[in-house]
């Protein structure tokens, strides 16, 4: 595809999510989030959030009747299982009296992902403005990831108070964005992994302050180096903005990053990468995490960041603590090739990105429906694990699996009273069939 086919697309996926979503009922599924696996499954959507949910035909019929809505078009459409090959085609979908029922013919429902931590997609990065943004939220949107948080990469004060703005602004305008990450400026140099050393800076309470102010409310989290000056000062001034404080990209050893957490900080960027690994004798900052309970890592689960044993360690180290992210850059779903992270070049070669000047990986191509499915195929791990990842606990970390003041309804689960951010995947590889945001179905 060309740049303007990826913009084109963009503005689709824009305008399916304006105006009130139609009521949906998604039937006959193998319903599977955080709480478990149940088959013959229904969901009901109105109004952005999801209205009830059950199991089999009498319960649909009984919950529609009660609210005054038709009951299933016909039942002859059967919910049989979807085997490997079958499912290709899009499911199937009728209308009636102003419903759309959605047969999901045995297919996966799970809640729609959520991305804590991406910087871009389709050749657009979230640095660079409402076009962008636009581009590269419809890149992951139609891979499942049905609300993010865009990653902004380090860059002169200036230039990232002008981004927050733009999130912000966006962000005003729609509901699958989540505001900003900060990822930068205030790291660590030995640990700087792509970011731009010209534009690391320590946390000094005024430059905070402008950050605070240009973001308006946007700022989710913010990466940083706890040893640096005014590290844990700035920790305690971002928690109390309620901003998510996240070690990472740091040199910060066993005890520094104890006392980060007790600060505030409760997020482990990217665990494993652009930090120090664990030594029996200097344990860093992974045990130190492991040892409390408040805090969340993320994990790019993409082979190639993290190669799958110690995958399979985070989460027996974290149990309902790993939040599965995509650190994805511009290049995702692109061809290998030359690109851009900020001012740095940078080069794909299957699928993997490094910097040109000195070969550092610089973020990933990943997107979340292939994250869950190398969880649970290639990692091994039970299917309501893979999914609570991507959708439960990224939510609980940035305070969002309960009413809020951003999403209003929670998200997370295919629950009553939860956003209607629903997904249908194929059972055989895990691929992005439907994608339902915010009570809205997704074309694009």
């Amino acid at each position: 595809m060309s740049k303007q086919s990826y913009e084109s697309a963009g503005l689709k996926v824009r305008s399916s999510l304006a105006g009130e979503g139609r009521p949906t009922v998604l039937v006959g599924a193998r319903l599977i989030d955080a709480r478990g696996i149940k088959d013959d499954s229904w969901a009901l959507a109105v109004r952005g959030r999801i209205e009830a949910t059950g199991q089999g035909d009498d319960d649909l019929n009984t919950a529609l009747h009660s609210r005054g809505l038709p009951t299933r078009p016909s039942a002859d459409m059967g919910s049989a299982p979807v085997g490997p090959g079958s499912s290709s085609e899009p499911p199937m979908i009728r209308t009636m009296d102003g419903v759309d029922f959605i047969e999901a013919g045995g297919r996966i429902l799970t809640p729609g992902f959520i991305d804590i931590h991406s910087h871009g997609g389709w050749v657009h990065s979230f640095d660079d403005g409402d076009k962008a943004i636009s581009t590269a939220r419809a890149c992951h949107m139609v891979h499942g990831t049905t609300r993010q948080v865009l990653s902004l990469i380090t860059n002169p004060i200036d230039v990232m108070c002008a981004n927050l703005c733009s999130v912000r602004r966006v962000m005003d305008s729609r509901p699958d964005v989540l505001g900003a990450h900060l990822e930068g400026p205030f790291i660590a140099p030995s640990r700087k992994g792509a970011h731009d050393p010209n534009c690391l800076r320590d946390p000094e309470p005024a430059i905070l302050d402008s950050l605070l102010e240009a973001a308006d409310g946007c700022i989710r989290q913010v990466t940083l180096a706890p040893e640096r000056e005014y590290g844990y000062q700035a920790i305690a001034r971002l928690a109390g903005a309620g901003v998510v404080p996240a070690v990472g990209h740091c040199d910060a050893d066993y005890q520094q990053t104890r006392r980060a957490f007790d600060t505030g900080a409760g997020l482990l960027t990217h665990i494993f990468n652009a930090m120090n690994g664990i030594h029996h004798r200097q344990p860093g900052p992974i045990p130190a995490a492991m040892e409390d309970p408040r805090v969340t890592v993320e994990l790019i689960n993409d082979g190639f960041h993290v190669q799958d044993p110690c995958v399979d360690l985070a989460f027996r180290l974290f149990p309902h603590r790993v939040a599965l992210i995509t650190d994805a850059m511009e290049a995702t779903g692109c061809a290998d090739g030359a690109y851009k992270l900020g001012s740095l070049d940078v080069t794909v070669q299957g699928g993997h990105a490094r910097l040109v000047s000195n070969g550092a990986i610089a973020g990933s191509t990943l997107t979340l429906d292939v994250a869950v499915r190398r969880a649970v195929q290639d990692i091994g791990l039970y299917a309501p694990q893979a999914v609570e990842a991507a959708t439960l606990t990224p939510a609980h970390a940035l305070g969002l699996d309960r009413p809020n003041m951003i999403t209003d309804a929670p998200l997370g689960l295919v629950a009553p009273g939860y956003a209607a951010d629903l997904l249908l995947l194929d059972p055989a590889d895990w691929s992005v069939k439907t994608v339902i945001c915010d009570g809205h179905r997704i074309e694009a």
